[in-house]
Order: C-alpha cells, then structure tokens, then sequence
C-alpha cells in the first residue's frame, strides 16, 4: 500500500522548481502580455505568482492526508465488495489485468470529472482545482480534499475482480501522470501522441474560462474519451484560465469550501423544493425559470 505519490513528491518539487527559475529569467522578456481583447496586461506563459503558488502547494499538502483519509475509508469497502461480491478475481501477475486496471481507472476518471463540472454539488468539490488564474506546475497541486466522488465511481472495478491495491495504484499513476500537463511550456506535441493521450495543449483547453473551451477534454491520461463522447476541444488560441467568476482570495480554506457556502446561500434563498434541488444538482451557474425570465436571460449552461 506504498503510495507511488510519495514517491512522486520530489520529482514533482523538481520541475516545479525548473519551471519557476525559468519563469523569472523570462519575465524582463515577456513578464506581461497584452490581452487581445481588453489591451490589459495578463501573467505571461508559465508565469508564477508567489502567493498564489504556495496556496497550491498548501492544498496540495492537505490533499495528501485528506486523500490517504479517503483511501483508508475506500479499502474497507472495496476489500468487502472484492471478497464478498466479485464473481471473479482477476490475476495480478497477468498484463491484461493491469491493463483494464489502468483503462478502467481512466475511463472512470473521465466520468467521474465530467460530472464534476456538470453537477453543483460535485462541482464544489472540485472548482478549486480551477481556481488560479496561472497555468504551471504548482496548478497541479491545487487539488481538492473531497475524494469521495472518485471513491464511489470506482466501486465497479473491484466488483469486476481487481484487487484493491491495483486500483489504489492505478488511481496514483493516473494522478501522476497529470501533474506534467499543467504547463505552458510545453507546446504541441507529435500528432500520434495527441490524438491517443492527454497532453498540455489538451489540458491548458480544459483550465480555460473562455466560452470555446469550457467543459471540454475531461481526459485523466487519455484524451480518446473526449474524442469518442463529444467533449474535444483542439487549442487554438491561449487561454485565460481560472473561474468565470474570479474569486479574490488565498486563503486555501475559503478557496476549497466556497462553492459549499453558496450552495447553501442559494437553498436558503429559495422558496421551492425544486428550486433548491436545481440549485445543489444542476449545472454551476443554474438558476430558476422564472428568475431567468424577470431577468430577461436563459438559464446558464456554463460550468464556472
């Protein structure tokens, strides 16, 4: 039950750190680019931010002991169901097994995420992965503390007979290999490799707030997901990244439980049952009918 993360942990501070001290020797080059459509300065590719970097790299601390919390809970139940429940247990010692393992935690992944963006209530667990308005490598370890909808939608890999070790395995391999595609400073790669894997153009779509790239390449280590169920958007133009609503803050408390507080907010303002079920189970940035007609506007269908 040796974490593969932990492993992880030094070679992930090790390009944080490249990626940092490139960052600085470009920035008299190319320290704030003009935005195309407002002429105001933005961070330039790759750039970091000091407070908003260690508020990633404090998430990302607290996200080792939430998720070993989470995990401990997700051995119990997935040892039961492997036991107790699965008509077969399939070999760890042969490769096909590790294959559907690795598959299998993808695909979930990939289920997993786009539900995230398209129901509230998961959407709070996971928006603060979006949060940054910078795309680097301290991004990547802006992760959220609630891994209880990943643990739930990986219940059917133990039923089909996969040890719960592989799939606690496969989960860190999966999250391992998504740290290096949180990077501007790595361009396209070759045609194959994009069109069968995730990549940073891929995920730099995926963290734009830009109309033309939400809800797009939901992808964990394959981007073939997207591609067969309609979620691929190809980059083309660098995005902005961070919430359609820009959230002021630091504070990584605030930065994890604030979609929870206007969750709550909306319930309590609603009058109808099912108004405050829209409000927790639509899509982020749902509101009521008839609030969106006295508006004059249609209920929003973005995710942030």
């Amino acid at each position: 039950m040796r974490d593969p993360v932990l492993f992880a942990i030094p070679f992930f501070l090790l390009l944080l750190t490249l990626e940092w001290t490139a960052a600085r020797k470009l920035e008299s080059i190319d320290a704030l680019e003009p935005d195309a459509n407002t002429g105001k300065p933005r961070p330039a590719s790759g750039a970091y931010f000091t407070r908003d970097s260690m508020a990633s790299i404090s998430m990302g601390l607290v996200s080792i002991a939430s998720t070993a919390g989470w995990k401990t809970l997700a051995l119990l139940g997935y040892a039961a169901l492997y036991a107790y429940v699965a008509p077969w247990h399939l070999p760890a010692s042969q490769w096909y097994t590790w294959v559907i393992a690795i598959l299998g935690v993808d695909l979930l992944y990939y289920t997993y995420h786009r539900i995230a963006h398209r129901v509230r209530l998961i959407w709070a667990t996971h928006q603060a992965h979006h949060s940054s308005e910078y795309f680097n490598f301290a991004t990547a370890l802006r992760q959220k503390w609630n891994n209880s909808g990943e643990v739930l939608l990986w219940v059917p890999l133990p039923l089909l007979g996969l040890p719960p070790w592989m799939v606690f395995f496969s989960w860190s391999l999966n999250l391992i290999y998504q740290f290096w595609v949180h990077t501007e400073r790595i361009g396209k790669l070759a045609r194959p490799f994009e069109f069968v894997f995730n990549t940073p153009s891929h995920h730099r779509v995926h963290h734009g707030m830009d109309k033309v790239y939400l809800d797009k390449n939901y992808g964990g280590i394959f981007i073939i997901w997207d591609r067969l169920f309609g979620s691929f958007q190809a980059e083309s133009f660098r995005p902005h990244y961070g919430l359609t609503k820009r959230v002021d803050t630091f504070n990584i408390w605030k930065l994890q439980t604030r979609e929870y507080v206007a969750i709550a907010r909306d319930w309590r303002s609603a009058t109808r049952l099912r108004d405050r079920l829209g409000y927790v189970f639509g899509p982020p940035g749902w509101q009521p009918r008839a609030t969106s007609k006295a508006r004059g506007a249609v209920p929003l269908a973005t995710s942030r």
